[in-house]
């Protein structure tokens, strides 16, 4: 159950400089000017995946669940005729998957929770394999599924089901495996951004972090809320904020610095809108219990404000104004 939940993956700066979004209704005229190649990377923290990010877009189906209301599609559709999209993010897919592996996407196929009647799909080759000479940009959002998030949070839902929502049994029994599951995610997306500019050499690569999903003050998360983040205890909830995402977005940041990358943080500005508050803009394990399965995924109000963020490091590398 564990390998089919993998659908996750996961300071408003970017590396380039303090960047505001952009309003994007008014780059239409910029348009005008020139098209960009952009390849958007990433995993299902790009892709959309979950029914409450959109609809998915691409029949026949292969299983990546790509949404129309992702944040490659909201900009490709804001910066019209700027940038010309080829879109290969996927649901579940590792940082592995990205630079060289063939991955096998699992659609909605999520049982006990539910069956996707076109499981199981065939594999999809390496999101790399997109990015030319010629791209002028890429973005990717990775690192989740390489750090194991998923299983970490299914881990936690099992280990603190009978904690009475005190204590920390999670912690407990996964800190010591943290450090090396981010060894790995560094040093695979440091292979993984050596192989994207060994392909485009003069592309402008922009590395997006993921955004808050646990609140600062966990007292808002309502125990045994499904729609929330149902049986973890609030410590765990601090403990997976602060040693395990919060450490993952500054591998994914230092990794972007060390090759002269851009990176966007949107951590800051999803700041007041976690799981457990009330403007959401990422839902909890069930959107709607227990019909709706999102295993803590960004909704339409999260890609668009990433569509913001990242819209505004896409024209500060491409020199748009």
């Amino acid at each position: 159950m564990r390998a089919r939940l993998a659908v996750l993956g996961s300071t408003v700066a970017l590396a380039a400089g303090a960047l505001v979004p952009v309003q994007l209704a008014g780059a239409g005229p910029a348009a005008a000017a020139a098209s960009y190649d952009w390849v958007a990377l990433g995993d299902s923290y790009t892709a959309g995946v979950i029914p409450a990010a959109g609809d998915v877009f691409e029949f026949p189906r292969n299983g990546c669940q790509r949404t129309d209301q992702s944040y490659p599609q909201v900009i490709e559709r804001d910066l019209g005729s700027l940038l010309d999209l080829t879109n290969v993010s996927c649901g579940a897919a590792t940082i592995e998957d990205i630079t060289d592996n063939a991955q096998f996407p699992i659609g909605r196929h999520l049982p006990p929770f539910s069956e996707d009647p076109d499981y199981p799909f065939l594999p999809v080759p390496p999101q790399s394999a997109a990015v030319k000479s010629a791209t002028d940009v890429v973005t990717v959002g990775a690192g989740g599924n390489t750090l194991r998030f998923d299983d970490i949070l299914f881990s936690c839902l099992q280990l603190d089901q009978d904690s009475g929502g005190m204590g920390t049994p999670c912690r407990d029994e996964l800190a010591d495996k943290i450090p090396g599951r981010l060894a790995k995610v560094s040093s695979d997306y440091d292979e993984m951004l050596a192989t994207v500019h060994k392909r485009a050499p003069h592309a402008k690569v922009i590395n997006v972090g993921y955004p808050t999903v646990i609140p600062q003050d966990t007292s808002k998360c309502r125990y045994n809320d499904y729609e929330q983040f149902a049986s973890i205890t609030p410590g765990d909830l601090d403990w997976l904020r602060d040693d395990v995402q919060g450490p993952l977005n500054k591998a994914i940041e230092k990794a972007a610095g060390d090759h002269g990358d851009a990176f966007v943080d949107l951590a800051d500005s999803t700041r007041n809108h976690s799981v457990c508050d009330a403007g959401k803009w990422v839902e909890g394990i069930f959107s709607h219990f227990p019909t709706e399965v999102a295993f803590v995924h960004p909704n339409t109000l999260g890609h668009k404000n990433a569509a913001d963020h990242v819209s505004a490091a896409i024209l500060n590398a491409l020199g748009v104004n």
